[in-house]
């Protein structure tokens, strides 16, 4: 009889480790027999029925056949006997029978021996005996190694990691999975390509297949690497390990899955591993849950998953919840889920009970929570919390809190930096911060960046921040932008009759752009690229557009191509809606208008109108036509 052989079913560190599951029919009968074949002196079968017992809890009754098993050289009632007295209590015991059942060439004996050396702090030992397992294939043990090694930073860990991943270790493969993904981050972060890995063969069932010259099942388990299999980066073989240590139920590994494939725009499968992690108990998996159906339009059941989430005590399911409260108004509500996301140390608690408070009018309340929330780092809290002291008067009291929000990265803060700057007139300063802020994307920063470089004459500077403020919606950027390449265009030549008109310029493909965006000056700049291509429709169109919203130059020049059109009475109305605006040119207008018809008073009036609003030549022709007037008044 191979005694020494592990034919026995092991209990090792808690667990039995057997072949299949029998009904409790066939396990008594089992039991009877191997206890009848025991008691005839078989030592096979008092390894096993000591294991057996052992299974069951049954102590007392497994001792003393796994001692006899034992002392008839079976390592593997040695190693069990190991466990028995470990459960007892009696460790250093049970170590003195792992070492027998080690030396002897047990795996898991050898494991149990290592990780109690290492529980005493005694690593080299650990390493000695772990290694004897991982080396004969034992998959805890290799996994127990991997463990020892990273927590020294030694790179062979990897290698063991991977081998009780390959041999189906769910930890293993999510520890693996979560270090690649850390490279891949790393390289992308420094701007490295990303590394071809070997791509891992797999069967049919999914899970890694042996190929002419892989290692046997009772070697050191490593991966070979592939022959002519395509190639992987570490992302791909990172998602593949989430993918194997999710299907065999590790719920962070599901979790990790889900945020890969929701990243990747595959929001059905994501939402599967999502609600498996969920159903397995990890709340951050419920959160993202709940955050991908309210995407797709079901808030009833993203708030029950938020429920759960917060209930677990994941404040950023808390925070979901007060936030949706808080958008039915319900604010007491609102107020009580920050309140939670707060109490599970999520600082978004404190900055949105703050905003809620600041909504409220509860000024005092939101200063104290943005307080609090920007003590503990939160940048946005931070810039608010400065805000909230620049519009109560406390300028010296607010810049700190910009500048600590401004080097966390808070590009608002950045920005108001350089609107406190250059209400002080610290113009280099100002520009300073404007140019920080749109190097990080701030539309209106990059517009205050460019003002300021015209007007230092920086034209190249300043067009680049221009086009920057302008690409991202800024109708003001559009428009100065426009300014700038219109003033650097050749005159036009001259258009001749039946001449195709020419294709539009870059800067009036700006102004058209800040026109459609509303933008006044750039609406009247249109019309009057228009009119010049002779296109009055066209001109006309965007003169009221501008006129209707307030603009005088708009008024006037619409008064003036109604004029031109035969429409005087309408024209005059606009024009009367220019000069009571304050345009002295449109005073002129109606002045001469009026006097033409005789109404030598009403023409008089204007005069004195344009005289006050217009320019040098403006307000010199209308005293010269208001003493004509008056003259022929006198007459």
């Amino acid at each position: 009889m191979d005694v020494m052989g592990d034919k026995a079913t092991l209990y090792e560190t808690g667990r039995f480790v057997h072949a299949a599951d029998r009904d409790e029919t066939g396990a008594a009968a089992e039991e009877a027999r191997r206890r009848l074949a025991a008691e005839s002196g078989d030592v096979e079968a008092m390894s096993v029925l000591g294991a057996m017992l052992l299974r069951r809890g049954d102590l007392d009754g497994a001792e003393p056949q796994l001692r006899a098993a034992t002392a008839a050289g079976d390592r593997a009632a040695a190693n069990n006997l190991g466990v028995l007295l470990h459960q007892r209590g009696y460790a250093d015991e049970a170590a003195g029978w792992w070492r027998i059942a080690a030396v002897a060439g047990s795996a898991p004996a050898a494991h149990a021996l290592g990780r109690y050396h290492r529980e005493r702090g005694d690593e080299p030992a650990a390493e000695y005996w772990l290694r004897q397992s991982a080396e004969q294939g034992h998959v805890l043990g290799a996994y127990a190694l991997a463990d020892l090694l990273e927590h020294r930073s030694d790179s062979e860990a990897e290698t063991w990691m991977r081998a009780a991943a390959d041999h189906g270790h769910r930890e293993a493969a999510y520890r693996l999975a979560r270090a690649l993904d850390q490279r891949a981050a790393q390289e992308h972060a420094d701007g490295t390509l990303p590394v071809p890995i070997p791509a891992q063969r797999t069967s049919a069932d999914g899970k890694p297949r042996a190929t002419a010259g892989d290692t046997a099942p009772d070697g050191d388990g490593v991966r070979p690497e592939g022959d002519g299999a395509p190639a992987l980066t570490l992302a791909d073989e990172a998602e593949q390990w989430y993918r194997q240590a999710a299907a065999r139920g590790h719920r962070r590994a599901a979790l990790q899955l889900g945020a890969i494939l929701e990243k990747r725009g595959e929001l059905k499968e994501a939402g599967r591993w999502y609600l498996t992690s969920a159903k397995d108990g990890e709340p951050r998996a419920a959160c993202a849950l709940g955050f991908l159906l309210r995407d797709a339009g079901d808030e009833e059941n993203a708030a029950v998953w938020w429920l759960k989430a917060a209930q677990e005590g994941d404040g950023n399911a808390a925070n979901a919840l007060g936030a949706l409260h808080a958008e039915r108004g319900e604010s007491q509500t609102a107020e009580r889920w920050y309140r939670a996301a707060m109490d599970a140390g999520d600082v978004n608690g404190s900055y949105n009970l703050a905003l809620l408070c600041a909504g409220q009018g509860r000024t005092a309340q939101a200063e104290q929570w943005y307080r609090h929330a920007a003590y503990a780092g939160h940048r946005e809290a931070a810039n608010a919390l400065a805000v909230l002291l620049l519009q109560g008067g406390d300028a010296a009291g607010a810049e700190p809190w910009f500048s600590k929000a401004a080097e966390a990265g808070s590009v608002d803060a950045a920005f108001n930096l350089g609107i406190l700057c250059a209400s002080r007139g610290q113009e280099a300063g100002a520009l300073q911060w404007y140019e920080r802020a749109a190097a990080a994307g701030h539309t209106e920063a990059a517009l205050q960046a460019g003002i300021a470089r015209l007007r230092e004459g920086d034209e190249p500077t300043a067009e680049r921040h221009l086009r920057c403020a302008a690409g991202g919606g800024s109708a003001e950027a559009a428009y100065r932008l426009a300014t700038l390449l219109d003033a650097r265009r050749p005159p036009a030549k001259a258009h001749e009759l039946g001449e195709p008109a020419t294709e539009k310029t870059e800067c009036e493909e700006w102004y058209e752009r800040a026109a459609e965006q509303g933008h006044r000056r750039a609406q009247v700049r249109v019309g009057m690229l228009a009119a010049a291509r002779g296109d009055v429709v066209e001109a006309a169109r965007w003169y009221r557009q501008a006129a209707e919203a307030g603009s005088r130059n708009g008024a006037f020049n619409l008064g003036l191509l109604l004029a031109r059109e035969g429409s005087e009475p309408e024209a005059a109305l606009w024009w009367t809606r220019a000069a009571d605006a304050g345009h002295g040119r449109a005073a002129l207008r109606l002045a001469l208008l009026y006097a033409r018809r005789g109404e030598l008073v009403e023409g008089q009036r204007w005069c004195d109108r344009a005289v006050a609003l217009g320019s040098g030549e403006v307000a010199e022709r209308a005293a010269r036509l208001r003493d004509a007037l008056r003259q022929e008044l006198s007459a």
